[in-house]
């Protein structure tokens, strides 16, 4: 049977990139796959022809062979009856891709046998909002887990080492025929690991990392937050097989405060002040986060909710310059209790202020009648 152009197989143009060709064979792949189309011999068919296309065309030296001299060209040495061996690689890399057979084609085998990184870690560390505002140290306790001191990560006793999986021969993978395809599974006796212990380590008992506690002293910088991170690198869990160390991530919480609540770098406070202050104006003490008194003047006439801006008197911008604000709402209090004095003052108050309501509702009124 006469075998169609590869081009024409893999739906590209004659100029079609290395990108191009690859995407095209990606979604063939996808689309004919034996396993979405089981018993249809025609899309097993067209997989395989996909893939011999594509072994052919993603070789620059085997493409050039083709494009100049045809099937002819590349029907030597490392084909079998059109079928090239070293399209098996690409088609692994679209199963992974697409269908996450990597248990089955050993990539995901072939991750557990090379070196890992450690898993970060994370560590809550509550502070207040004074710490929050001027900075802090607390010194933490982390357990993780360590490299064992003894096989320094082998898992073997010291003086022996780990030796090649009997079963697998150190792939992590015992390989099966299956029809169409040569299928492999994790080896049941390493695990995928490709080795073996004989001898395992006392102290670790094989298993190359121990659990210990580490003490850090860990610095909080002013400015941060509810919800802040500091990041500290290689402090979190021992990799594995001589992988890197992960990180160990500090995440702040702060405390609510009993006066000042916080809106990023500003601060907000309510202050009372006497119905005498409001009325005549006033020069009040506010207290700041930092424990100080800032003066504040209180024009006459202020009502309830009145808001005061005191600049620079908020939270420090984290990792920047300067500070927020302080803003003051102030709140009007009536007495609850009042001596004689008050009482004969206030009272004189209420007669002249009823007096001025009523000429000025008779001013309105004469208004409205020549109006």
């Amino acid at each position: 049977m006469t075998k169609r152009d590869y081009y024409e197989v893999l739906g590209v143009s004659r100029n079609a990139t290395e990108q191009e060709i690859k995407s095209a064979y990606r979604r063939l792949a996808v689309r004919y796959h034996p396993d979405k189309n089981p018993g249809d011999p025609e899309a097993e068919e067209k997989f395989k022809e996909a893939a011999e296309a594509y072994s052919v065309l993603s070789d620059p030296e085997r493409r050039a062979l083709y494009d100049r001299y045809g099937h002819a060209g590349v029907s030597g040495a490392g084909t079998t009856g059109g079928w090239s061996t070293t399209g098996f690689g690409g088609i692994e890399d679209i199963l992974n891709d697409f269908f996450g057979f990597g248990e089955v084609f050993g990539g995901r085998s072939a991750r557990r046998q090379a070196p890992q990184r450690g898993a970060d870690l994370r560590f809550d560390v509550e502070i207040s909002l004074e710490e929050a505002a001027q900075g802090a140290t607390r010194t933490i306790r982390i357990p993780r887990l360590e490299t064992c001191h003894v096989c320094r990560g082998t898992g073997a006793m010291p003086g022996t080492q780990p030796e090649a999986c009997p079963t697998c021969g150190g792939i992590g993978q015992v390989r099966y025929q299956q029809g169409f395809f040569s299928v492999a599974r994790t080896c049941a006796t390493c695990r995928g690991a490709g080795r073996v212990v004989r001898t395992p380590c006392r102290e670790c008992r094989g298993a190359g990392r121990l659990e210990r506690e580490k003490t850090l002293e860990v610095k909080i910088p002013a400015g941060v937050e509810t919800g802040s991170r500091i990041r500290i690198a290689g402090e979190g869990e021992a990799g594995e097989r001589g992988g890197p160390p992960g990180d160990l991530y500090i995440v702040i919480n702060v405390r609510e405060h009993e006066r000042f609540e916080r809106q990023g770098s500003n601060l907000y406070i309510n202050v009372p002040i006497s119905f005498a202050q409001a009325a005549l104006g006033a020069q009040i003490n506010v207290p700041t986060l930092d424990g100080a008194q800032e003066t504040l003047r209180i024009p006459p006439g202020t009502q309830t909710g009145t808001v005061f801006r005191l600049k620079g008197h908020g939270m420090p911008v984290l990792g920047g310059r300067g500070r927020g604000d302080l803003f003051v709402s102030v709140t009007v209090v009536t007495p609850t209790s009042l001596t004689r004095e008050q009482r004969r003052l206030l009272e004189q108050l209420a007669e002249i202020e009823d007096r001025d309501f009523e000429n000025e509702s008779l001013m309105d009124k004469v208004r409205s009648i020549f109006s």
